[in-house]
């Protein structure tokens, strides 16, 4: 109970500015858990969806391949599901590969979707405490013009305290932010990294299959 009235007595100390940064932790949270959420599932589902369909494309059963990407909402169907209404009208390797290339294209606002807002709300954070250390300031310094010699030091004291707490919250927010970026930045260009791969696998197999046929 004692670090809970602590951390309550620390918020309290900060001023205003403590509500803004608090909001900015509270959207930074969100939204680091909603592409959490996002990327795991997409990596599970498009690695389960490209073992399933590779299996069909290996032995040239196309056909079976088409249906399965046309009826899923799996990023890696909705690349491909462009390569393959193209391959039925024009097979040639670099038709495909602008076919799935736009697919990509297509997918990449959804998979990269909020997840730069965490670097906005890490510079947020730590502009909202230094603006509500430097007013905090203000105010300290202007109550001292008008108040008694003896308390003068207890009132400085009190106002610079206050005034590091908020620049000290922000910078408790705004380091997390930046490092919560850094890591779903990583996980996001793994999943498209991954995607890639399944496009260049898709072009080969499918065009190699055609080239087999023609032969």
């Amino acid at each position: 109970m004692e670090y809970a009235y602590s951390i309550v007595d620390f918020f309290e100390k900060g001023g205003l500015f403590m509500y803004p940064i608090a909001v900015v932790l509270v959207l930074t949270l969100a939204i680091a858990l909603e592409r959490f959420l996002f990327l795991w599932k997409a990596t599970r589902e498009n690695s389960r969806f490209w073992s399933d369909l590779s299996a069909q494309l290996k032995v040239g059963n196309f056909s079976e391949a088409e249906q399965m990407t046309a009826g899923s909402k799996v990023a890696a169907a909705r690349v491909l599901n462009g390569g393959f209404e193209q391959r039925r009208v024009d097979p040639r390797r670099s038709e495909l590969e602008q076919a799935v290339e736009d697919g990509l294209l297509e997918i990449l606002p959804t998979i990269e979707r909020r997840t730069h807002y965490l670097a906005t709300f890490s510079n947020v954070a730590t502009l909202l405490g230094l603006l509500g250390t430097v007013l905090g300031l203000i105010t300290a310094f202007s109550a001292l013009g008008s108040a008694d010699p003896v308390e003068k030091a207890n009132m400085l004291s009190a106002g610079i305290s206050e005034a590091m707490s908020c620049t000290a919250f922000g910078l408790m927010v705004a380091i997390p932010a930046l490092l919560l970026h850094s890591w779903l930045q990583s996980k996001t260009m793994t999943l498209i990294d991954s995607l890639e791969a399944v496009s260049a696998r898709f072009v080969r197999l499918g065009s190699g299959q055609t080239m087999a046929l023609a032969a």
